[in-house]
């Protein structure tokens, strides 16, 4: 009996599966024929889905609580919402990032000799999507689509210490995980190095995400002067030693200032 009340559970787990990427495939659908036709009633789009009306309404209203769609109030006809302008937006800035970016990160490993990294936020944490190796680094770990935290990096202090209060409270509020003996986990220490970040224009970390690596960054900007990401260098401890960080991280403030430029900052 057991096994078949188990099976049954399965099945009916199967059939929500599948029920929820029907719904997603619908919505998906809704957006792609709104992004062709331009706009569209309900019954237009539910004849393009095959559905019911009703099944076409509460796609959209769906849609539109995420500001995906809107409802034009003289023609109550559906078109696209600026929540996709907002997603694509967010992914243009990555795709250009990457596409300025490759010198720029290329000049800094050849000028440093050291690892250079772009990195950008991704939810709570730094993403690096960009990596070039200087000539001094025997040996590089890859740092690529690696997502470290932005409490105890260079790259992750240069994005949290720009991010409005209210989001960067709420970071803060939550558990620091250690990472080393060095490693920040004090909101009010964090919060005292973010405010030198902002002074200094750059950011620097000593051992506090692994043992025996230095690290420093600056924050890249947007033609409308936000901060999209952070280019920065990243070595051994005993070569890139305490006295040597300004020098580092004068490099890569100016790979900062030309990336931005090429992502049309005028600053």
């Amino acid at each position: 009996m057991a096994e078949t009340t188990g099976t049954a559970a399965e099945h009916g787990d199967e059939r929500r599966a599948a029920g929820s990427v029907q719904s997603v495939e619908r919505a998906v659908s809704v957006l792609e024929s709104l992004a062709r036709l331009g706009g569209a009633g309900v019954t237009e789009l539910a004849a393009e889905l095959g559905v019911h009306k009703s099944t076409a309404f509460r796609i959209l209203g769906v849609l539109e609580s995420r500001g995906l769609v809107e409802q034009e109030k003289e023609r109550g006809k559906y078109v696209l919402g600026t929540g996709v302008l907002r997603l694509a937006g967010a992914a243009a800035i990555r795709l250009d990032i990457s596409q300025e970016g490759q010198p720029v990160c290329r000049a800094l490993a050849d000028g440093t000799g050291e690892t250079a990294n772009i990195a950008v936020l991704d939810g709570d944490a730094a993403v690096n999507i960009m990596q070039a190796r200087g000539s001094a680094a025997v040996t590089a770990f890859n740092w690529l689509g690696r997502r470290t935290p932005l409490h105890a990096t260079a790259s992750g202090k240069v994005l949290l210490a720009h991010l409005p209060r209210d989001r960067r409270d709420a970071l803060l509020g939550r558990p620091l995980p250690r990472f080393t003996a060095h490693t920040l986990t004090a909101p009010g220490a964090v919060r005292e190095q973010l405010a030198d970040v902002l002074a200094d224009g750059f950011a620097r970390t000593a051992e506090e995400f692994e043992e025996g690596l230095n690290a420093v960054a600056a924050p890249v900007r947007s033609y409308d002067g936000s901060v999209i990401g952070a280019i920065g260098v990243s070595g051994p401890a005993y070569r890139m030693a305490r006295e040597r960080l300004p020098e580092l991280a004068a490099a890569s403030v100016r790979a900062a200032a030309d990336l931005s430029r090429r992502m049309g900052y005028g600053g």
